[in-house]
């Protein structure tokens, strides 16, 4: 991908008509109005991506980005690097927390290798390594831009190459030691706001560890942003700027991914802090791609919700989650799948005596 295809990219509205029409076959379901609540609403904007009254969520895939952030050399993780390839293979064999989780499940799950820090790549991973992790990026800027663009593209073919195959929805995962320290580093870049507000401990940091993440993190800021550091960002070239310079291969591929979603017209998943801060991302490059996205959980991390709230998005799971993978993304599949067959397969009032209920206000 070239910086000009990026600023280029074009998408339009989800089909507000067929929102509405989704809308009504609710209301004409045997229950109160609203009664399934955000399940309502999300059915309704499933219907309206797609661009059917009928919805389809037959073919469902996660899509795990897989890297390695240089930022661990400087303490901020419990675990060493090694954990990002070892998880992965065991992604590759369906051995890893998700891969067990939805071991019985209609789910299609492919894991990525964008830039994990060894020269082979785990079998049964998708090999589209752009280099062995990234740079410390307390040190210089994480990626070059040429990089950057490449992680970015990966992740927007893999949603074009699960369009061809006719996938209907798409969950988002990662797996990348060190990557809440790089997700906070870019969250705070990009909203101007004090690290501190998106600084967690990731997976299990002490007193001291958590200190020092957040300065490491504070650092990193002033260092990429300088004089604009607590300042937000405003055009997309500074976006590419600061995603170059504090994000992670991981989190521009999956920035790639949501980007993908609203080109090809999927709704796409979003799991937690690098997922919400990859689909943040995506929006500031092109402004409308939240409405191809679904929020699942609020999670742990720090941030997640903050990020949700900007694009206008509700989580339905609250669940103190923070273990990754898409774990969280895919937990709402199945509710998804019972909500979608009371829409499409429930009793009508028409099919009884009970008087319809009446719709006031919204």
């Amino acid at each position: 991908m070239t910086k000009e295809e990026l600023y280029s990219m074009k998408t339009e509205a989800p089909d507000r008509d067929v929102e509405v029409l989704a809308k009504q076959r609710w209301d004409s379901l045997v229950k109160p109005i609203d009664g399934l609540g955000a399940f309502e609403e999300m059915i309704c904007r499933i219907a309206g991506i797609q661009g059917k009254t009928s919805p389809t969520l037959s073919r469902k895939g996660l899509i795990i980005m897989c890297a390695d952030n240089g930022v661990v050399e400087e303490g901020v993780t419990q675990t060493g690097q090694s954990v990002t390839y070892d998880v992965a293979e065991m992604m590759g064999e369906r051995r890893s927390s998700v891969g067990r989780m939805t071991m019985h499940y209609p789910l299609d799950i492919f894991p990525y290798d964008v830039g994990i820090n060894t020269k082979d790549t785990p079998k049964g991973v998708i090999n589209r390594k752009i280099r062995q992790g990234t740079a410390n990026l307390l040190k210089g800027p994480a990626m070059t831009e040429q990089e950057c663009l490449a992680a970015i593209g990966v992740g927007l073919e893999a949603v074009r190459d699960c369009h061809s195959k006719g996938y209907d929805i798409i969950a988002t995962g990662e797996m990348g030691i060190g990557n809440t320290t790089s997700s906070a580093a870019l969250l705070s870049a990009l909203t101007g706001e004090k690290p501190e507000r998106f600084t967690g401990r990731g997976s299990g940091l002490p007193d001291a560890g958590l200190e020092r993440k957040k300065q490491v993190i504070r650092d990193a800021v002033r260092l990429h942003r300088g004089a604009k550091a607590g300042t937000p960002v405003k055009t997309a070239e500074e976006t590419l700027q600061v995603l170059t310079a504090l994000g992670g291969l991981d989190i521009a591929a999956l920035v790639g991914v949501f980007l993908g979603g609203a080109v090809c017209r999927i709704p796409i998943v979003i799991d937690g802090l690098i997922s919400a801060v990859s689909a943040y991302t995506a929006e500031l490059f092109l402004p409308g791609c939240r409405d191809y996205m679904i929020a699942s959980h609020s999670g742990k991390e720090k941030g997640t919700e903050r990020i949700l709230t900007e694009l206008s998005l509700t989580p339905v799971l609250q669940a103190d989650m923070a273990l990754g993978e898409g774990t969280g993304a895919v937990l709402l599949f199945p509710m998804l799948d019972m909500a979608l067959s009371l829409y499409l397969d429930g009793t009508t009032f028409q099919d009884t005596d009970i008087a319809k209920y009446e719709r006031f206000g919204k």
